[in-house]
């Protein structure tokens, strides 16, 4: 077993102070058997714990249900910027409307269309027209 450096110990001893008593054991227990042989020994004098309290962890993380019904959401549903749709129900038909005038396009292809409107004079007939 290759001791971990000092650094990684004390961030180890500082993350474990932390945790709620379960979730003390059950960390101190994936440490142990990620170093194998001796790992026990080693996890319980860094994190100042007994080697039963690590050995009570590895109990525990054998009798883990494959879903805890645990919801791992943080955030509550419906947070964060609404869709730009949602924000401008109607800008397709706002914009047509500001740069109507400035408007030509292809006539073979009436899908194809384009202005001669700066995108700076389209934000500011937006603003004259109360489009905002």
């Amino acid at each position: 077993m290759k001791p971990y450096p000092s650094e990684i110990e004390q961030e180890m001893k500082r993350f474990y102070q932390t945790l709620s008593e379960r979730d003390k054991r059950r960390y101190a227990a994936i440490e142990a058997h990620k170093l194998g042989h001796g790992g026990i020994n080693y996890v319980a004098k860094i994190l100042g714990c007994h080697r039963s309290t690590i050995r009570a962890g590895k109990a525990e993380l054998k009798e883990l249900p494959e879903d805890s019904g645990y919801d791992h959401r943080i955030r509550k549903p419906g947070g964060g910027r609404k869709s730009y749709e949602e924000t401008w129900p109607d800008i397709d038909a706002q914009f047509l409307d500001v740069i109507g005038e400035y408007t030509a396009g292809d006539p073979m292809d009436e899908t194809v269309r384009w202005t001669n409107l700066s995108p700076q004079e389209i934000a500011d007939r937006f603003m004259k027209t109360g489009l905002q």
